[in-house]
């Protein structure tokens, strides 16, 4: 018979220790024996080489037979049963006897073989008042602690007073699987690791998967000399797969990095949480030490304990911070979050905008502009920062705590290291959380960047575990999960009434473009009637008159005469018309740039102009003190100089005009439905005391030629009005007439307080 030991001989040459192929190293630890059963036949097909220091046979002597024919005479019947049964695991381990020794045996099936592991049974059976002991222990331990760091300190104690290591520790894995020391329970006179960090290269890929699989690892002397495992030459040679088994021989590697921290034994349990791995409860002893089932499993049971209350506990203290920013959330949503464009800039600079997410500043990107408030980078860098983000985010959110590592060369990573990026339009708007520098001191065991050395020989650990600080720049506090849902939930919100904002923005420019088509087409019929009557009117008279002087060439001079002053008078007519047309035409195109003054001086200039007027008519005008106003000064001259002139024609005969313009300094609220509800206006009205306005004509006599009296009894073109409506429009103000007829007219203008 051939055999052959399936030691994997090539660990020392790798480049990489994340290659180490750690699960099937072709050995184990000596402190136990192992064999494998073939499937079906269960004959032995791989074999321990310290099978003889156990049992006294060797390889040779047990390869290829059943476990019945290598031991005869012992005492398997307890085991040949257990295998009988649907699931090749054990659940406990069984007790054999093998040459009149007790051997506690753990059997498993998961990748092929049937691995059979025997250990020393221990001299005292497992007490199952002991389990129940720490059951009643850890909800003591979960009644008393505050926290998820505190209830940790308590299992590494009670670890520790279980199984008699030196040292316990309840290690935590951050997002990149470095570790951190958590908790801590040491026996005195040696130095504390508590708080210590280390590189996730002390813990390699290979070897988190196996702590997934596999949850409880010991080793009892890490100077141990493996025992190669042989199995039959007439094949195929393979290996075989101890993800599963506790007599596993450990990477050398590792085996001397913890020679060089002083270590002589270790009992490692892993720590899941929602499939991943969450942390480990690392045991240490300082000499070789050996722990039996009942004490692995006591520690295992802790193990278990504490990783269900993992997402209790991280689920209490979340709901507790979740509690508080739910307040700050219903106090921005207790009322519309943007009412118009003006409510952005107040909303950004509420605290509770900051206090939301716990940032130190924030950024609000809409239409073109940038609102700012708390710590945060200057404007310039936002939009930079905003572009690339909805260019590389495609309307997606984004939170980081290295803002730098997203984008390399960023140059406000103390003010905004860390980001939290919520798109809420399609046009680059989006709100951006700002949270500055977090700068921390860091303690490593060991230099972090010389974790693993190589040189001629192969691999090895880093020998020096003395205290290495590193400061880390340009990260901010992590966000957390209530902080990321608060302020998601207020982003979604503000867009939702962004949107609302942008719709009954776009349907207020419909409206007024509609208002201002009608007015257009209001304004073409008009011309166009202007133009097919009152124009022609004029033509015919010149016609007609012509028509006399040239049919009564020698008529008397005097009917000549008064047909040309006529022909003279209709042509004057018509030059008014055209000039009114024009004048009114035009002012639909001004674009002066507005300026600040007082509108008393665009009174007394209309008062100047027509101060030959005034004093004709013996008209009397009064007025009071007006506001300064934002406009074009020449243009609400002429306002004035069109009302004035119609109170003093428009005025009763015997009767002497008397024009009032008054002004109450309290501000009002537009006649009418506006865009902007609640913009206030200056309220002006100019009030005469001559033939007054019936009331079915206060609207159309701001309409283009429209007369309510003769050309015989009041002269005009019916535009002034007209252009006045137009003036005050350009504006953004409005003009409203009131008067019953002969008591007067009062002309309300409301004019745009700040313009």
């Amino acid at each position: 018979m051939s055999i052959k030991d399936i030691v994997n001989r090539g660990l020392v040459n790798l480049d990489n220790c994340e290659s180490e192929p750690i699960h099937i190293p072709g050995s184990i630890q000596p402190h136990g024996f192992l064999l494998a059963l073939e499937p079906v036949t269960d004959r032995i097909v791989y074999c321990s080489a310290n099978l003889a220091d156990f049992a006294g046979l060797h390889p040779e002597q047990v390869l290829g037979k059943t476990p019945e024919r290598v031991f005869p005479g012992a005492s398997l019947a307890p085991l040949l049963e257990a295998l009988k049964g649907k699931s090749r695991e054990s659940e406990y381990p069984v007790i054999v006897t093998i040459n009149g020794c007790n051997y506690e045996c753990q059997f498993h099936a998961h990748l092929g073989p049937t691995i059979l592991e025997f250990e020393p049974a221990q001299t005292e059976p497992m007490n199952p008042d002991q389990v129940f002991i720490q059951t009643r222990q850890f909800i003591r331990n979960i009644e008393g602690a505050g926290s998820l760091r505190a209830l940790c300190q308590m299992v590494a104690s009670d670890i520790r007073q279980i199984s008699g290591y030196d040292r316990v520790m309840i290690y935590r894995f951050d997002e990149q699987y470095n570790g951190e020391v958590y908790a801590e329970s040491k026996r005195d006179g040696i130095e504390p690791f508590l708080g210590l960090h280390y590189p996730h290269t002390d813990i390699p890929v290979q070897a988190r998967q196996l702590y997934i699989r596999n949850q409880l690892r010991l080793i009892t002397d890490v100077t141990y000399t493996p025992s190669p495992i042989f199995t039959l030459a007439d094949g195929e040679v393979r290996q075989l797969d101890l993800s599963f088994a506790m007599l596993r021989s450990v990477s050398p590697i590792h085996l001397q990095y913890l020679q060089n921290m002083g270590v002589g034994a270790t009992l490692t349990i892993s720590l899941l949480h929602e499939g991943k791995l969450w942390g480990l409860i690392a045991c240490h002893h300082y000499e070789p030490k050996y722990v039996n089932y009942q004490v692995r499993m006591l520690a295992k049971l802790q193990g278990h304990f504490l990783t269900s209350q993992i997402k209790v506990r991280e689920t209490g203290e979340e709901y507790a911070i979740a509690k508080e920013l739910d307040v700050t959330l219903n106090q921005l949503l207790e009322k519309n979050i943007v009412e118009n464009r003006g409510s952005l800039e107040q909303l950004v600079c509420r605290p509770e905008l900051l206090d939301l997410c716990h940032a130190t500043g924030v950024a609000l990107v809409f239409d073109g502009k940038i609102l700012a408030s708390g710590t945060r980078p200057d404007d310039h860098q936002i939009a930079l920062l905003s572009q690339s983000l909805a260019k590389d985010c495609q309307g997606k959110f984004l939170q980081t705590d290295h803002l730098a590592a997203l984008y390399p060369g960023w140059e406000s990573e103390v003010t905004a290291a860390g980001l939290l990026y919520h798109p809420i339009g399609k046009d680059g708007e989006a709100i951006l959380w700002f949270r500055k520098e977090n700068r921390l001191e860091v303690h490593w065991g060991g230099d972090p960047e010389k974790a693993i050395l190589k040189d001629e020989t192969g691999l090895h650990p880093r020998k020096s575990f003395e205290t290495w600080k590193e400061t880390v720049k340009g990260r901010s506090l992590p966000w957390t999960k209530p902080e990321l849902q608060a302020a998601g939930h207020f982003a979604h919100a503000l867009q939702r009434q962004v949107h609302l904002l942008m719709v009954a923005e776009e349907e207020s420019k419909y409206r007024a473009l509609s208002y201002q088509l009608k007015e257009a087409n209001a304004e073409l019929e008009n011309i166009n009637w202007i133009s097919a009557h009152d124009l022609k009117e004029p033509l015919r008279k010149i016609q007609v008159f012509a028509s006399r002087i040239l049919d009564h060439s020698e008529a008397d001079p005097n009917r000549i005469y008064n047909s040309v002053v006529r022909m003279k008078d209709a042509a004057q007519r018509m030059q008014m018309l055209i000039n009114d047309i024009l004048s009114y035409s035009r002012l639909a195109k001004i674009s002066d740039a507005f300026e600040t003054f007082p509108l008393d001086q665009s009174v007394q200039q209309a008062m100047e102009e027509l101060e030959e007027v005034i004093h004709e008519k013996r008209a009397t005008l009064n007025t009071d003190k007006l506001p300064e106003v934002r406009g074009i000064p020449f243009l609400l001259t002429q306002v004035f100089v069109n009302l004035l002139s119609n109170a003093i024609k428009f005025s009763r005969k015997d009767i002497r005009p008397e024009i009032r313009i008054r002004f109450n300094e309290k501000k009002v609220n537009a006649p009418f439905p506006v865009e902007q509800p609640d913009k206030k206006y200056h309220l002006i009205e100019v009030i005469d005391n001559g033939i007054g306005i019936p009331e079915d004509q206060e609207e159309n006599i701001f309409q283009v030629f429209t007369r309510l009296n003769g050309r015989d009894a009041f002269t005009g073109s019916g535009v002034g009005l007209a252009i006045c409506k137009k003036i005050l429009e350009n504006h953004g103000a409005f003009i409203t007439a009131h008067g019953g007829n002969r008591e007067g007219s009062v002309f309300r203008i409301y004019f745009p307080v700040n313009g």
